[in-house]
């Protein structure tokens, strides 16, 4: 039987420790090939590349290693580019990250990893974007590489609903302390932000972006109690925006008459 494809991107870059796991657990799974940014990409949410050109450009790598592509766009860009142009089949499975850091609740909007796992479920593609919550560098994701394997084991046996993806974060902990997995719901939560104005030597003003984090949500049944408590949080998401309950209301209201 023929391997499954499986399309590995990111956010942080082709360089990132976090891929670089990553495509040593996809190896045993199927065929892979990856697509990533030239370049940290995070936070660039669903961005794509429409006003300058896109340059991708294989990766020499070893001898009977995959075939790595780096292109000079975003990680959407990335995905779309591979199906498009780069790909002789449509891929089986899309595997974004591992990322450096946390996508749960609200962060999934912005994030670069998950963006590109949900433009290849919009694209028919059974996508899981993976998050390990360690911003640092050298973070150890040898502790979490059996998990992202069963996780993905079980898409590909079982496979996922048309445009449905689903939003992996694994907590910081060694091993045999992560509790297991658990399905979840995205927590109701925002970023209480604020920009840090600073100065330049020249006399320009510039500002970092800051903020705190606060979940206003306690159930228990969230990415974030899960993530709080030891657990994986395994949230399916898509990329329908509506709000249903809503259209009913807007329905009431006397929008067709003309004052």
């Amino acid at each position: 039987m023929q391997k499954p494809l499986i399309l590995i991107t990111n956010d942080d870059g082709i360089t990132a420790p976090g891929i670089r796991a990553l495509i040593q657990v996809m190896l045993p799974l199927g065929e892979v090939v990856v697509v990533a940014p030239d370049s940290p990409q995070s936070g660039m949410g669903h961005a794509i590349t429409t006003t300058s050109a896109l340059f991708c450009e294989q990766v020499h790598t070893q001898s009977g290693a995959p075939l790595e592509y780096r292109c000079s766009g975003t990680p959407v860009d990335c995905v779309k580019i591979a199906k498009h142009e780069l790909l002789k089949r449509t891929p089986d499975l899309c595997v974004s990250g591992i990322n450096h850091g946390s996508n749960s609740s609200i962060n999934v909007i912005y994030s670069g990893t998950m963006s590109a796992a949900v433009e290849a479920g919009v694209g028919g593609i059974p996508a899981i974007g993976f998050s390990l919550l360690d911003m640092n560098w050298n973070a150890d994701f040898s502790q979490c590489t059996d998990f992202v394997r069963d996780i993905t084991l079980n898409v590909l046996q079982n496979g996922l609903p048309h445009g449905v993806v689903l939003n992996v974060n694994i907590p910081k902990l060694k091993r045999e302390e992560i509790k297991g997995v658990k399905v979840c719901r995205q927590a109701r939560a925002h970023w209480e932000e604020r920009f840090d104005h600073r100065v330049s030597p020249h006399g320009r003003n510039y500002y970092w972006l800051t903020g705190k984090f606060v979940c206003e949500d306690e159930g228990t049944d969230t990415d974030v109690w899960a993530l709080d408590h030891g657990y994986i949080s395994v949230v399916p998401i898509h990329a329908d925006l509506t709000h249903y309950p809503t259209v009913e209301q807007l329905n009431t209201w006397k929008l067709n008459e003309i004052s």
